[in-house]
């Protein structure tokens, strides 16, 4: 059941991906004012991610949504010749969802996407975190810690929402298979504009999509 409307406006993060996707449109529904927030670092998957989101965006046409706005924040010089950036051992689909880990990216998506919502007025910034989740950076103790130190460091008081926190990513298949999901991206090895269907992503999505029992719109260069 979706919300009642909380706040004038509200932020999310999007990657491309289904589930921010999904929660963009769903936040149309509890906001008057939604404002897409994509945060470019360096990857090698993100002109495909894009590609696709901007696509998506057009699509959807929903009067609430607001112009996507692209904000920079490379991490090469963090993360050096890490699978993210070298392309080299990329985790494969007989990986663990633990392999994917991009060591603090929501510490750096956050800082980001909440100082943005400061500056601009905007009471809240929406992420699409799911119940699966493995890592330490995407814990609800870390959530609350971490939107408290940037506000009291900006005196101000912006939320972060996870709407998705419980769920799981068939639920999230299942709450948006009306939508155009074929526009959605995710993946690490991006053929062209193709996802490679051979990465722990890849895997991912392909699995969720049959176990939703949603037939799978995606475009992969490689059957498994």
């Amino acid at each position: 059941m979706m919300e009642r409307m909380a706040t004038p406006s509200c932020a999310v993060l999007v990657s491309g991906g289904l589930d921010s996707a999904v929660l963009l449109v769903e936040r149309t529904a509890s906001h008057s004012t939604v404002y897409p927030l994509f945060v470019e670092s360096g990857f090698p998957w993100e002109a495909a991610e894009l590609w696709h989101l901007r696509r998506f965006l057009e699509t959807i046409r929903a009067p609430a949504v607001q112009p996507l706005d692209v904000l920079s924040l490379p991490v090469r010089d963090l993360y050096g010749d890490h699978w993210s950036l070298s392309g080299q051992n990329v985790p494969d689909a007989g990986s663990p969802d633990s392999a994917v880990f991009l060591p603090g990216r929501n510490v750096l998506l956050l800082a980001k996407a909440m100082l943005w919502c400061h500056l601009h007025v905007v009471p809240a910034v929406a992420l699409a975190v799911l119940a699966a989740n493995p890592f330490p950076d995407a814990t609800p103790a870390f959530f609350a810690a971490y939107a408290a130190a940037v506000n009291q460091a900006v005196a101000g008081s912006v939320q972060v929402l996870r709407p998705f926190e419980g769920m799981k990513k068939v639920d999230v298949i299942w709450r948006g298979r009306q939508l155009p999901l074929q526009l959605t991206f995710s993946c690490l090895q991006p053929q062209g504009d193709k996802h490679c269907g051979r990465c722990n992503k890849c895997e991912e999505r392909r699995r969720a999509f049959r176990d939703a029992g949603v037939p799978d719109p995606t475009n992969y260069a490689s059957v498994g």
